[in-house]
């Protein structure tokens, strides 16, 4: 259930409509996902977080879309964000990912999440070779 009304026909409104169809365009999809639908209670939002996703995932960059997706799963494990997990392994699965690569990330995540919480346990000090912001 979620915090703010979705909207029956949220595409009634002009601004969401223009980022929905923006979002089909883009995504070469006819399919708005319940995330989008779910923002349009505010289209100011709407409009700014899909510019900035737009901008990040789906503009060609340094990062490969794969890698993009991967990351983008593993923060969300991290955050504990089940929408975005399935969503982003649904995009990572779209564009490539294997259930080998899918098992190696998780496996990436785990390790990632046991030796942050040692290291926060035991509050390791950062070697200074570590340390960008020391002077070099």
């Amino acid at each position: 259930m979620t915090t703010a009304p979705i909207f029956a026909d949220p595409e009634s409104i002009p601004r969401v409509k223009a980022v929905f169809d923006d979002i089909r365009t883009t995504r070469k999809t006819e399919y708005v996902n319940n995330f989008w639908r779910a923002l349009a209670f505010d289209p100011a939002l709407l409009e700014s977080t899909w510019a900035e996703v737009k901008r990040i995932m789906a503009a060609p960059s340094l990062l490969d879309p794969l890698t993009k997706e991967l990351v983008y799963i593993a923060v969300s494990a991290a955050n504990s964000c089940t929408y975005c997990v399935h969503s982003h392994t649904a995009a990572a699965r779209a564009k490539g990912m294997t259930e080998a690569q899918h098992a190696e990330l998780l496996a990436i995540i785990a390790l990632a999440a046991k030796t942050n919480h040692l290291v926060n346990g035991l509050q390791v000090e950062v070697d200074p070779v570590y340390d960008t912001s020391a002077p070099r």
